[in-house]
Protein backbone atom coordinates (compact mmCIF):
# COMPACT_ATOMS: atom_id res chain seq x y z
CA UNK A 1 0.00 0.00 0.00
CA UNK A 2 1.29 3.15 -0.42
CA UNK A 3 2.24 5.47 1.96
CA UNK A 4 0.00 7.92 3.63
CA UNK A 5 -0.15 9.98 7.26
CA UNK A 6 -1.24 7.15 8.94
CA UNK A 7 2.10 4.97 8.17
CA UNK A 8 4.13 4.24 10.82
CA UNK A 9 7.48 4.71 9.80
CA UNK A 10 11.40 2.61 10.98
CA UNK A 11 14.48 2.51 8.99
CA UNK A 12 18.25 1.93 9.43
CA UNK A 13 20.99 4.30 10.43
CA UNK A 14 24.57 3.82 9.41
CA UNK A 15 27.25 5.51 6.68
CA UNK A 16 27.45 3.82 4.17
CA UNK A 17 24.06 2.48 4.14
CA UNK A 18 22.50 2.58 0.45
CA UNK A 19 24.02 -0.78 0.11
CA UNK A 20 21.84 -2.39 3.02
CA UNK A 21 18.90 -5.27 2.80
CA UNK A 22 16.98 -3.94 5.23
CA UNK A 23 14.49 -2.13 3.17
CA UNK A 24 13.85 -5.13 0.98
CA UNK A 25 13.54 -7.64 3.77
CA UNK A 26 11.32 -5.48 6.15
CA UNK A 27 9.19 -4.11 3.02
CA UNK A 28 8.29 -7.41 1.33
CA UNK A 29 7.48 -8.38 5.20
CA UNK A 30 4.94 -5.46 5.89
CA UNK A 31 3.44 -5.97 2.32
CA UNK A 32 2.82 -9.73 3.33
CA UNK A 33 1.35 -9.03 6.56
CA UNK A 34 -0.71 -5.89 4.78
CA UNK A 35 0.65 -3.41 7.61
CA UNK A 36 1.19 0.03 6.91
CA UNK A 37 4.64 0.02 7.94
CA UNK A 38 7.36 1.45 5.81
CA UNK A 39 10.91 0.81 5.88
CA UNK A 40 13.75 3.48 4.90
CA UNK A 41 17.37 3.76 4.74
CA UNK A 42 18.67 6.78 6.14
CA UNK A 43 22.21 7.74 5.71
CA UNK A 44 23.73 8.89 9.26
CA UNK A 45 27.49 10.22 8.73
CA UNK A 46 29.66 9.42 11.62
CA UNK A 47 29.33 11.46 15.35
CA UNK A 48 25.40 12.24 14.09
CA UNK A 49 23.77 9.23 16.23
CA UNK A 50 22.55 11.16 18.73
CA UNK A 51 21.09 13.49 16.61
CA UNK A 52 19.70 10.82 14.56
CA UNK A 53 18.04 9.23 18.14
CA UNK A 54 17.07 12.71 18.86
CA UNK A 55 15.00 12.95 15.23
CA UNK A 56 13.36 9.67 15.88
CA UNK A 57 11.82 11.46 18.85
CA UNK A 58 10.82 14.08 17.14
CA UNK A 59 9.22 12.86 13.94
CA UNK A 60 7.50 9.60 15.74
CA UNK A 61 9.81 7.28 14.23
CA UNK A 62 8.26 3.65 15.41
CA UNK A 63 12.05 2.35 15.27
CA UNK A 64 15.38 2.21 13.83
CA UNK A 65 17.80 -0.73 12.83
CA UNK A 66 21.54 0.46 13.71
CA UNK A 67 24.69 -0.64 11.95
CA UNK A 68 28.51 1.30 11.42
CA UNK A 69 29.83 3.32 12.70
CA UNK A 70 26.72 3.65 15.34
CA UNK A 71 26.12 0.77 16.85
CA UNK A 72 28.15 2.27 20.48
CA UNK A 73 27.32 6.25 19.51
CA UNK A 74 23.59 6.04 20.52
CA UNK A 75 23.92 4.20 23.50
CA UNK A 76 24.06 7.51 25.64
CA UNK A 77 21.68 8.90 23.45
CA UNK A 78 18.70 6.34 24.41
CA UNK A 79 16.55 5.79 27.58
CA UNK A 80 17.58 2.52 28.65
CA UNK A 81 19.03 -0.62 27.69
CA UNK A 82 18.42 -4.18 27.52
CA UNK A 83 20.39 -6.33 29.51
CA UNK A 84 22.29 -7.84 26.38
CA UNK A 85 22.77 -4.55 24.84
CA UNK A 86 24.54 -3.27 27.89
CA UNK A 87 26.73 -6.18 28.20
CA UNK A 88 28.06 -5.65 24.79
CA UNK A 89 27.82 -2.00 24.62
CA UNK A 90 26.55 -2.42 21.51
CA UNK A 91 22.72 -1.32 19.82
CA UNK A 92 21.69 -2.25 16.62
CA UNK A 93 18.03 -1.92 17.16
CA UNK A 94 15.90 1.16 18.53
CA UNK A 95 12.15 0.43 19.77
CA UNK A 96 9.62 2.46 21.06
CA UNK A 97 8.11 1.06 24.00
CA UNK A 98 4.40 1.50 25.59
CA UNK A 99 5.38 5.23 27.36
CA UNK A 100 7.47 6.01 24.19
CA UNK A 101 10.52 5.61 26.01
CA UNK A 102 13.22 4.80 23.58
CA UNK A 103 15.09 1.20 24.46
CA UNK A 104 18.40 0.00 22.69
CA UNK A 105 17.99 -3.84 21.89
CA UNK A 106 20.98 -6.05 20.60
CA UNK A 107 19.22 -8.99 18.41
CA UNK A 108 22.56 -9.91 16.50
CA UNK A 109 22.98 -13.12 18.89
CA UNK A 110 19.43 -13.99 18.91
CA UNK A 111 19.48 -13.65 14.98
CA UNK A 112 22.92 -16.14 14.84
CA UNK A 113 21.18 -18.91 17.24
CA UNK A 114 17.70 -18.55 15.47
CA UNK A 115 19.62 -18.59 11.90
CA UNK A 116 21.11 -21.93 13.11
CA UNK A 117 17.71 -23.30 14.46
CA UNK A 118 16.29 -22.65 10.55
CA UNK A 119 19.13 -23.45 8.37
CA UNK A 120 20.47 -26.95 10.46
CA UNK A 121 17.85 -27.94 13.38
CA UNK A 122 20.96 -26.77 15.55
CA UNK A 123 20.22 -26.84 19.18
CA UNK A 124 23.22 -25.43 20.85
CA UNK A 125 22.28 -26.76 24.24
CA UNK A 126 25.54 -28.73 25.19
CA UNK A 127 27.52 -28.22 22.12
CA UNK A 128 30.74 -27.24 22.25
CA UNK A 129 31.92 -23.65 20.17
CA UNK A 130 34.34 -22.24 19.25
CA UNK A 131 34.25 -18.72 17.81
CA UNK A 132 37.28 -17.25 15.55
CA UNK A 133 37.00 -13.57 16.40
CA UNK A 134 36.69 -11.17 19.21
CA UNK A 135 34.91 -8.38 17.71
CA UNK A 136 31.53 -6.46 18.16
CA UNK A 137 29.80 -9.90 15.91
CA UNK A 138 31.80 -12.26 17.69
CA UNK A 139 30.94 -11.38 21.67
CA UNK A 140 27.03 -11.19 20.34
CA UNK A 141 27.42 -14.47 19.48
CA UNK A 142 29.36 -16.09 22.47
CA UNK A 143 26.64 -14.17 25.13
CA UNK A 144 24.43 -15.79 22.39
CA UNK A 145 25.70 -19.29 22.28
CA UNK A 146 26.09 -19.41 26.40
CA UNK A 147 22.80 -17.85 26.53
CA UNK A 148 21.31 -20.49 24.63
CA UNK A 149 22.63 -23.64 26.74
CA UNK A 150 26.23 -24.18 25.46
CA UNK A 151 28.06 -26.69 27.55
CA UNK A 152 31.80 -24.48 26.11
CA UNK A 153 32.08 -21.48 23.86
CA UNK A 154 36.44 -21.10 23.05
CA UNK A 155 37.71 -17.85 21.58
CA UNK A 156 40.48 -17.99 19.44
CA UNK A 157 42.19 -14.58 18.82
CA UNK A 158 45.47 -13.13 17.67
CA UNK A 159 45.15 -10.48 20.27
CA UNK A 160 44.72 -12.18 24.46
CA UNK A 161 43.13 -9.71 26.10
CA UNK A 162 40.41 -8.71 23.29
CA UNK A 163 39.84 -12.88 23.53
CA UNK A 164 39.21 -12.24 27.51
CA UNK A 165 36.90 -9.85 27.01
CA UNK A 166 34.89 -11.92 24.73
CA UNK A 167 35.01 -14.82 26.61
CA UNK A 168 34.07 -13.77 29.38
CA UNK A 169 30.62 -12.75 28.04
CA UNK A 170 29.74 -16.31 28.14
CA UNK A 171 30.60 -16.69 32.00
CA UNK A 172 31.68 -20.04 33.20
CA UNK A 173 31.74 -21.86 29.89
CA UNK A 174 33.95 -18.99 28.14
CA UNK A 175 37.71 -19.87 27.87
CA UNK A 176 39.92 -18.29 25.71
CA UNK A 177 41.59 -20.90 23.84
CA UNK A 178 44.25 -21.68 20.97
CA UNK A 179 43.66 -22.53 17.31
CA UNK A 180 43.85 -26.70 17.47
CA UNK A 181 40.29 -26.71 19.39
CA UNK A 182 38.61 -26.30 16.25
CA UNK A 183 39.07 -30.43 15.79
CA UNK A 184 36.54 -30.52 18.84
CA UNK A 185 33.64 -28.49 18.08
CA UNK A 186 30.73 -28.63 17.30
CA UNK A 187 29.90 -25.53 16.04
CA UNK A 188 32.74 -23.52 14.49
CA UNK A 189 31.71 -19.78 13.45
CA UNK A 190 34.35 -17.70 11.86
CA UNK A 191 33.65 -13.65 12.88
CA UNK A 192 37.03 -12.60 11.32
CA UNK A 193 37.21 -10.40 8.26
CA UNK A 194 39.11 -13.86 6.81
CA UNK A 195 37.67 -15.32 3.70
CA UNK A 196 35.62 -12.23 3.32
CA UNK A 197 35.00 -10.86 -0.50
CA UNK A 198 38.59 -9.77 -1.90
CA UNK A 199 40.30 -12.31 0.76
CA UNK A 200 41.15 -16.04 0.04
CA UNK A 201 42.61 -16.33 2.93
CA UNK A 202 41.66 -19.17 5.98
CA UNK A 203 40.92 -18.19 9.63
CA UNK A 204 41.72 -21.77 10.65
CA UNK A 205 43.60 -24.82 9.35
CA UNK A 206 40.80 -26.65 7.28
CA UNK A 207 41.91 -30.26 8.38
CA UNK A 208 40.91 -29.70 11.34
CA UNK A 209 37.39 -29.54 10.63
CA UNK A 210 34.65 -32.34 9.61
CA UNK A 211 31.87 -34.24 9.33
CA UNK A 212 29.20 -33.62 12.13
CA UNK A 213 30.14 -30.08 12.42
CA UNK A 214 28.84 -26.89 11.34
CA UNK A 215 31.00 -24.30 10.35
CA UNK A 216 29.50 -20.99 10.15
CA UNK A 217 30.57 -17.37 9.05
CA UNK A 218 28.68 -13.82 9.70
CA UNK A 219 29.39 -11.80 6.52
CA UNK A 220 27.09 -13.10 3.28
CA UNK A 221 28.92 -11.57 0.44
CA UNK A 222 30.58 -13.62 -0.89
CA UNK A 223 28.32 -16.59 -0.59
CA UNK A 224 30.45 -19.09 -0.36
CA UNK A 225 33.55 -18.37 1.34
CA UNK A 226 36.90 -19.66 1.00
CA UNK A 227 36.49 -21.45 4.71
CA UNK A 228 32.91 -22.64 3.75
CA UNK A 229 34.17 -24.56 0.78
CA UNK A 230 37.45 -25.78 2.44
CA UNK A 231 34.40 -27.07 5.37
CA UNK A 232 32.61 -28.67 2.87
CA UNK A 233 35.19 -30.64 1.69
CA UNK A 234 35.80 -32.04 4.88
CA UNK A 235 32.00 -33.03 5.07
CA UNK A 236 31.70 -30.34 7.53
CA UNK A 237 27.79 -28.55 7.26
CA UNK A 238 28.42 -24.56 6.26
CA UNK A 239 26.59 -21.76 6.33
CA UNK A 240 26.83 -18.15 5.38
CA UNK A 241 25.45 -14.70 7.34
CA UNK A 242 22.31 -14.38 5.53
CA UNK A 243 20.35 -16.29 7.70
CA UNK A 244 22.00 -14.49 10.92
CA UNK A 245 20.80 -11.33 9.03
CA UNK A 246 17.27 -12.24 8.07
CA UNK A 247 16.64 -13.67 11.37
CA UNK A 248 18.11 -10.69 13.85
CA UNK A 249 15.46 -8.63 11.14
CA UNK A 250 12.81 -11.18 12.38
CA UNK A 251 13.13 -10.15 15.82
CA UNK A 252 13.38 -6.24 15.35
CA UNK A 253 9.98 -6.75 13.21
CA UNK A 254 8.59 -8.56 16.10
CA UNK A 255 9.71 -6.04 18.41
CA UNK A 256 8.46 -2.76 16.51
CA UNK A 257 5.17 -4.65 15.16
CA UNK A 258 3.93 -7.09 18.08
CA UNK A 259 2.87 -9.23 15.00
CA UNK A 260 4.82 -12.49 13.85
CA UNK A 261 7.71 -11.96 11.54
CA UNK A 262 6.97 -13.80 8.17
CA UNK A 263 10.37 -14.96 8.00
CA UNK A 264 9.99 -17.32 5.00
CA UNK A 265 8.93 -13.71 3.16
CA UNK A 266 11.51 -11.55 4.67
CA UNK A 267 14.53 -14.66 3.15
CA UNK A 268 13.30 -14.78 -0.11
CA UNK A 269 13.66 -10.68 -0.24
CA UNK A 270 16.97 -11.15 0.92
CA UNK A 271 18.08 -13.58 -1.71
CA UNK A 272 16.62 -12.11 -4.46
CA UNK A 273 18.02 -8.12 -3.51
CA UNK A 274 21.47 -10.17 -3.96
CA UNK A 275 20.91 -11.44 -7.20
CA UNK A 276 22.91 -9.50 -9.94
Amino acid sequence: MAPSGHTSVVGVIGDPVAHSLSPAIHNAAFAALGLDWVFVAFPVPAGEAPAAVDAVRALGIRGLSVTMPHKAAVLDALDRLTPTAAALGAVNCIRRDHRGALVGENTDGAGFVGGLRADFGFDATGARCVVLGAGGAARAVVRALAGAGASAVQVVNRTGVTAAVAAALAGPVGSVAGPDVVAGADLVVNATPVGMAGDVGLPCDPSLLGPGQVVAELVYHPARTPLMAAAHDQGARTANGLSMLVHQAAVAFELWTGSPAPVEVMAEAARAALEP
